[in-house]
């Protein structure tokens, strides 16, 4: 029996769904649960058995943003995205002299006493060294304004900072501003900030959503899948991440009426813009589990822009990736291979317990894809054709994998690589009891 052919017209009426009338989808907002039903509803229509796992995550819940630069002796008004993780301004105006951070070489200056008191323009939007966020908090600025120097747009991006560290270290007011903003304040001389922020962070429960597939062999071993369902603020998040969302929908269908060796189980992962608190806290709860059966993880995120090539990163054998390669070109597509350590994923946590995985993903620039975590992620710039293709690839993988009577590839990882993983996943993760 052979496999069926993804529908692109399910793909669609599934994007739409999610990206226009759900919209927006944050960690532990009404809108995120609007998007958990949908998906546990669509997941048992295509013939999978569904559980819901909550788990604890702060909400960003902001009412306004307002920042003002003081350029030739006039303030004006500037667009701003609050990151999740840092508290807003409770409603006060700040008012500080503005100075530029160079975050690639500043952190090597001894002291960041210049700092204190500051608005702070820091060019670059991940700090991946808790010792180089401690220095910056420590330093104590008024507030931060973030530029993502991999974009140099008009638009600010949206983001955040890692819980880990804010939980631990503390956080200042921050917010994301657009790269050609920071550039201008640069070339006309601006000398100082305001912001003021209402609203902020708040305790709540965001949700993974668990689709099983079971295998019928004995202590059946487990294949993972993954994709988010969550957005960045004020994005609808059509490829960032409902391009996931709806490869994994799509390939339940495909796979649910096939017999199975091992079991399948596919995560509609929640709070992964926030450093995949959602996969993090499924690998906490379910480490022991996750060490002993799983033998794969499959993620999908950010994979459907309508021009661009693929690109695999992963940790794992060499034959892994060779699986894959093979796979894309009997659908014609070639596809560039990586294997960086990248924590910024939901296949992470599974490398932290020895699991091989791979990230799939569709690039349409050198940074990645120009509408990143921006309100223009939208349909316009996915190809759901791309995202079908996608589908029936993932589906095949699995269909052989999960019938195999041997995994092509062991769960081997390099030593030093896995000892890598772990002291990235303690710094930016916590550890597994954060």
């Amino acid at each position: 029996m052979n496999l069926d052919r993804a529908s692109t017209s399910n793909i669609l009426t599934d994007l739409r769904t999610l990206t226009e009338t759900i919209g927006v989808r944050l960690a532990g907002s009404a809108q995120e649960k609007e998007a958990v039903d949908f998906l546990c509803e669509r997941f048992r229509q295509n013939g999978a058995q569904v559980a819901v796992e909550g788990f604890p995550t702060a909400v960003r819940d902001v009412t306004s943003e307002t920042l003002e630069i003081e350029l030739g002796g006039r303030w004006q008004l500037f667009p701003a995205s609050l990151f999740s993780s840092v508290p807003g301004t409770a409603g006060q105006t700040l008012e500080a002299p503005l100075v530029f951070f160079a975050g690639p070489v500043d952190y090597q200056r001894q002291d960041l006493s210049w700092l204190r008191g500051k608005a702070v323009v820091h060019l670059g939007c991940h700090i991946e060294s808790r010792a180089d966020y401690r220095r910056l908090i420590e330093a104590d600025p008024a507030f931060l304004l973030f530029v993502d120097i991999r974009y140099p747009g008009v638009i600010p991006l949206a983001d955040g900072m890692f819980p880990a560290y804010t939980r631990a270290i503390g956080a200042k007011p921050t917010v994301n501003v657009a790269y050609m903003d920071a550039w201008r304040w640069q070339q006309e001389g601006a000398t100082r900030a305001r912001l003021r922020v209402e609203g902020g962070m708040r305790p709540g429960q965001a949700a993974n959503v668990i689709a099983e597939l079971p295998g019928a062999g004995p202590g059946a071993e487990t294949i993972y899948v993954g994709a988010h369902h969550d957005t960045q603020a004020d994005t609808p998040g059509a490829d960032d991440n409902g391009s996931g969302t709806v490869i994994l929908l799509e390939t339940a269908r495909l796979l649910a009426a096939r017999p199975r060796r091992r079991t399948i189980r596919l995560i509609a992962f929640g709070a992964e813009e926030q450093l995949s608190v959602g996969s993090a806290s499924y690998i906490r709860r379910h480490r022991a589990e996750v060490e002993r059966d799983a033998c794969f993880m499959l993620n999908f995120d950010s994979c459907g822009a309508a021009l661009g090539w693929y690109e695999i990163n992963g940790n794992g054998p060499a034959a892994m990736f060779e699986l894959m390669r093979t796979a894309f070109r009997k659908h014609d597509r070639e596809v560039k291979i990586t294997q960086d350590l990248v924590p910024y994923t939901d296949q992470f946590p599974f490398l932290v317990c020895g699991v091989p995985g791979l990230w799939v993903s569709r690039r349409c620039c050198t940074a990645g894809r120009f509408w990143h975590h921006r309100r223009d992620d939208d349909l316009r710039h996915l190809d759901p054709a791309e995202l079908a293709l996608q589908a029936e690839l993932a589906a095949g993988v699995l269909d052989n994998l999960a019938n195999t009577p041997e995994m092509p590839f062991d769960r081997t990882l390099p030593a030093a690589q896995k000892a890598d993983a772990l002291t990235m996943w303690n710094d930016l993760y916590g550890g597994f009891t954060p």
